[in-house]
């Protein structure tokens, strides 16, 4: 009894403490602190959780369609995603580099999301990385796959074809001539 009595004194005083330095100010917030090994390991942990268990919507049709492809490319060119990803033959706006966490070179994380998952981030956004909901603004649900699309070819896209296929494309909110 004794020992549960011990546990149970020290989990309560390690929420104190905890409590005391996130809630007290010490752990800073500021985009140009690394976080601690332990927070950045818990808020991937968290999100990859998150991702998994919300991406519950199907894929219409065949993303794998040449033409879908190519009309994911221009959202994803219209839509500003270049802005913060890159892109074949494009590169990120220098303020990118700024965002905390870095936004992912999707060509690395591709392989390792499903269609479900990349379409749930797209649409929702992630809290606290920078990474906006597209369905918030308004962005059809059917524009959104296109997006995913194009992402989940993004390794295989060619600097020329990416050009040949957002040609004409402005990022949203430009003026296009």
């Amino acid at each position: 009894m004794r020992l549960l009595a011990a546990i149970g004194a020290l989990a309560i005083i390690v929420a104190i403490a905890a409590a005391a330095f996130f809630f007290g100010g010490f752990y800073s917030v500021a985009g140009t602190q690394e976080d601690p090994a332990i927070v950045k390991w818990a808020l991937i942990k968290v999100r990859s959780a998150s991702i998994a268990r919300h991406a519950t919507d199907k894929a219409p049709g065949n993303l794998g369609d040449k033409a879908t492809v190519q009309a994911g490319a221009r959202q994803f060119m219209e839509r500003g995603c270049v802005t913060c990803h890159g892109a074949p033959g494009a590169e990120w706006a220098k303020f990118s580099e700024g965002l905390h966490p870095d936004p992912p070179d999707l060509k690395e994380v591709v392989e390792g999301r499903s269609p479900e998952e990349l379409f749930w981030v797209v649409k929702n956004g992630i809290n606290m990385t920078g990474m906006p909901s597209f369905g918030a603004v308004g962005v059809a649900d059917d524009d959104i796959w296109k997006i995913v699309a194009f992402i989940k070819q993004l390794p295989h896209v060619s600097d020329a074809d990416f050009k040949a296929w957002t040609s004409g494309s402005a990022p949203a909110g430009a003026a296009k001539q």
